[in-house]
């Protein structure tokens, strides 16, 4: 009976990954968009100037929709990225597209607070909040609305790394692509889509008459307040059918547990009960319970379907795979249960340079 348990849990583990990996591969690439007569504003953040952010700002301008307009946001005059948009519009006078500069504090987070004055200027009956570092391809919008339905509140999409220089850049793509996309186009599948921050496409009308950006400050991270709003409201978060790049770079290790310590809270803050299963994703406590069970056999066996199915899953989908992306999964997975545990030393954040805490996010909203 004692080798039974671990040998149960880590069985059961290990169906449950593959069921998620065979659910994400069943996704196909969809139809275009039927209907492209919506006018849509791009509204696009940016704050400082990352490695990639000429290449990804570019990208706006090179969307294949009939209509649309695209409005960066700056906070302050003095940013960075304020020189390189304006040569941006000025490169690109075949798009409608401006640069708005100001704040107005409606929330503990600075993003939203940044963007509300491109929301509340958008001609656009549907905007897209799209993060500067992320690459859009052409048919960017098209992938979007072909998702769109009676019961969709907001279409989503979570991010890919691509592009990784070194070891820990590699370890942050597994964090956001095998392990994150996958679980995120996973749960889309079974009807239970979240949004994520990188990409959110409203309906105008819909979200002002659901308390405009403000509502989406009632958590430390507006993805996890839109996807709750859109619940609450009835309808479905969708995700599109394939996600979008967000090229990585070079990464140094204290970025990576930074930032996915960030992530954590956030998913900790928003989903609690969903947030104390989290120490079961990925291959770690499978690994390790098998090993008990049936010794380093067993171990092994469980590793390579764990690490197979992915692997294959991310060739399947055309997601980057070099010589480092199997090292880098295996030390992502040990970092997991590490992550979680160092979650609960506190429950606030720091997203470039503000300091944001629950409390705090909740109070602004109100």
């Amino acid at each position: 009976m004692i080798d039974l348990l671990p040998g149960l849990f880590a069985l059961g583990l290990t169906l449950a990954h593959l069921i998620t990996c065979l659910a994400v591969l069943r996704r196909r690439p969809v139809a275009p968009a039927r209907d492209r007569s919506a006018f849509v504003t791009l509204l696009r953040p940016v704050c400082g100037i990352d490695r990639f952010d000429a290449r990804t700002l570019q990208s706006s301008f090179h969307l294949d929709w009939p209509r649309y307009e695209v409005v960066f946001c700056a906070a302050r005059a003095d940013d960075p990225a304020v020189a390189l948009v304006s040569t941006l519009i000025a490169r690109n006078p075949q798009i409608p597209a401006r640069l708005l500069i100001g704040e107005d504090r409606v929330s503990g987070n600075p993003k939203l607070n940044n963007l509300v004055k491109g929301w509340r200027a958008a001609a656009g009956e549907r905007i897209v909040m799209a993060d500067a570092n992320l690459l859009l391809p052409p048919d960017y919008l098209d992938r979007l609305m072909a998702v769109d339905g009676p019961d969709v509140g907001l279409i989503s999409s979570p991010p890919i790394g691509t592009e990784a220089q070194g070891f820990w850049a590699e370890v942050e793509a597994a964090f956001l692509n095998g392990n994150q996309a996958r679980m995120q186009l996973f749960a889309d599948e079974m009807g239970q889509g979240f949004a994520q921050g990188k990409t959110l496409m409203w309906s105008r009308a819909f979200l002002d008459d659901h308390g405009g950006l403000r509502a989406l400050g009632r958590n430390l991270a507006e993805d996890v307040a839109a996807t709750k709003l859109v619940r609450k409201a009835g309808r479905r978060v969708r995700l599109s059918a394939e996600p979008f790049a967000q090229p990585i770079g070079t990464r140094r290790m204290s970025a990576v547990w930074a930032r996915q310590l960030r992530w954590s809270k956030v998913r900790r803050d928003g989903f609690p009960l969903l947030y104390l299963a989290e120490p079961l994703n990925g291959a770690a406590l499978p690994v390790a319970a098998a090993g008990l069970a049936t010794g380093p056999l067993g171990a092994a066996a469980v590793a390579a379907v764990f690490y197979g199915s992915e692997l294959l899953l991310c060739r399947a989908m055309r997601w980057p795979l070099g010589a480092l992306s199997l090292p880098a999964m295996i030390l992502r997975d040990a970092m997991i249960p590490l992550i979680w545990l160092a979650t609960f030393r506190s429950r606030g954040i720091v997203w470039r340079g503000t300091s944001m805490a629950p409390a705090q996010a909740a109070q602004s909203a109100e």
